[in-house]
């Protein structure tokens, strides 16, 4: 159904690329900028996509996330925030979750993926539960999809 392409990689591959790029970077301050970096490419929100609906609660900054379906079955996922740094996570996630179907979107053990980046000890707990309120969402809308389509399929 949603099969691994070089187009589309797994979220182990998509680790493993996050992991290189973090690895070759030094300090924590050159992972920062590069995760700020990485926030610079994400897709805009147009302003009715950042609306009270799409706003991420429990996060210090302003956090906004789309969550399309796609015709196969995944979730397409657009963010923005605020602040640069919030971006960057943003984009992170992105990466990780977007184009992935809702079971391996719920599947992903987020505080490891983001451990093994070596992120975590390095936000602030401020950052940090905001980063677990998106993933929290993200997850639900993944939920909120699967539930959906077994409607549809039971014809309920």
């Amino acid at each position: 159904m949603n099969a691994p392409t070089a187009l589309n990689p797994t979220i182990d591959e998509t680790l493993d690329e996050l992991g290189d790029e973090f690895e070759v970077l030094g300090d924590w301050n050159e992972r920062y900028r590069h995760v700020i970096d990485l926030g610079r490419d994400l897709e805009s929100l147009s302003d009715a996509e950042r609306s009270d609906a799409n706003k991420v609660r429990g996060c210090a900054s302003q956090v906004w996330l789309v969550s399309e379906s796609t015709p196969d079955g995944a979730l397409r996922f657009r963010g923005d925030s605020d602040a640069h740094i919030v971006r960057g996570l943003i984009a992170i996630l992105m990466r990780l979750y977007s184009g992935r179907t809702p079971a391996q979107i719920v599947a992903l053990d987020a505080k490891a993926a983001f451990e093994s980046l070596g992120l975590i000890g390095a936000l602030s707990q401020q950052r940090s539960n905001g980063l677990f309120s998106m993933v929290e969402r993200i997850r639900r809308d993944a939920t909120m999809a699967a539930r959906s389509s077994e409607g549809e399929r039971s014809g309920t």
